[in-house]
């Protein structure tokens, strides 16, 4: 049985979008998914409820992403174990890829390929993104695509998630590169923000995060893998791409000095983009039939 846990906090628009990809389809029923609402204050327990019998709703009034995969974890049982962001876009065929490539035995954590989708995005937005596709992060899934899977020996490297900003980079740094793969076959879809505002105060998360990893687990650095600064380095002798270049380093510099701020003063602020979250108005209208017929 796939165990697939879910936390999500106020995803009452993207929250179905998520689970239709799982629920009634040839080979669900290999499936154990547990959606986590923490601390929501919209439908978003409603609106998973309404999958039946496969996907289990736990609520909780912790608004904490860590909090809710911990009570993902005490609920489950089964693995591989599959760890989903709610606004995120998986297949079923996906989840089976990562699933059986954890089957091998010769990893413990995988994750899929990110595809970034950049739909009603800016210009400068998807200039950004056309810099990041380049680099060596881009393939890293693990912090990227949103998905992680671990095998149960996977699980055991560490007991419940801290309280940290960045889940999937503790996670990731769990195992070193020859433990780790993120498979090309298999891919997340990710909506980016839509807007640079949005983008630099995602990126001061991320930022933020790594800063409070290296604090309180130093030792976890030395996982980190390859970095991007000599390709991005080399990037420089193309003048076609400085336009994106110069907003691409933009956007971090912004964002690394914003998040040194607050990494002084130790403050902790989820800073979550909704410019990427639209209400799905095809999928909302078939849950409410559905809970009409019955």
């Amino acid at each position: 049985m796939i165990s697939i846990v879910v936390p999500a906090h106020n995803e009452g628009s993207v929250i179905a979008r998520t689970l239709d990809q799982w629920v009634n389809r040839p080979g669900s029923e290999e499936l154990s998914i547990v959606v986590v609402c923490n601390g929501c204050n919209d439908d978003t327990a409603t609106i998973a409820r309404h999958f039946g019998s496969t996907v289990r709703v736990i609520e909780t009034d912790i608004a904490s992403k860590t909090h809710a995969l911990n009570v993902g974890d005490q609920i489950s049982s089964g693995f591989p174990r599959i760890y989903v962001d709610a606004d995120v876009v998986i297949t079923l065929e996906a989840i089976r890829a990562l699933a059986k490539r954890l089957e091998r035995g010769d990893m413990s954590a995988v994750a899929p390929a990110a595809y970034i989708d950049l739909t009603g995005c800016s210009q400068p937005v998807r200039q950004y993104f056309g810099i990041r596709s380049r680099l060596p992060s881009s393939r890293q899934g693990f912090g990227g695509s949103g998905v992680y899977a671990l095998s149960e020996t996977g699980r055991m490297r560490f007991a419940q998630f801290p309280n940290v900003i960045a889940d999937d980079t503790y996670v990731r740094l769990q195992f070193g590169p020859e433990e780790r793969e993120t498979l090309s076959s298999a891919s997340a879809t990710v909506f980016p923000p839509r807007r640079i505002r949005q983008l630099i105060a995602v990126r001061t998360r991320a930022y933020a995060g790594n800063f409070e990893l290296a604090r309180r687990f130093p030792t976890l650095i030395m996982n980190k893998g390859e970095s991007n600064n000599r390709t991005l380095i080399g990037l420089f002798k193309h003048s076609r791409l400085w336009p994106g270049l110069l907003i691409y380093c933009y956007v971090n510099i912004l964002a690394l000095g914003k998040a040194m701020v607050r990494s002084r003063i130790r403050a902790s602020v989820w800073q979550r983009d909704d410019t990427s979250r639209r209400a799905l108005p095809t999928l909302r209208h078939n849950l409410g039939a559905r809970e009409h017929l019955h």
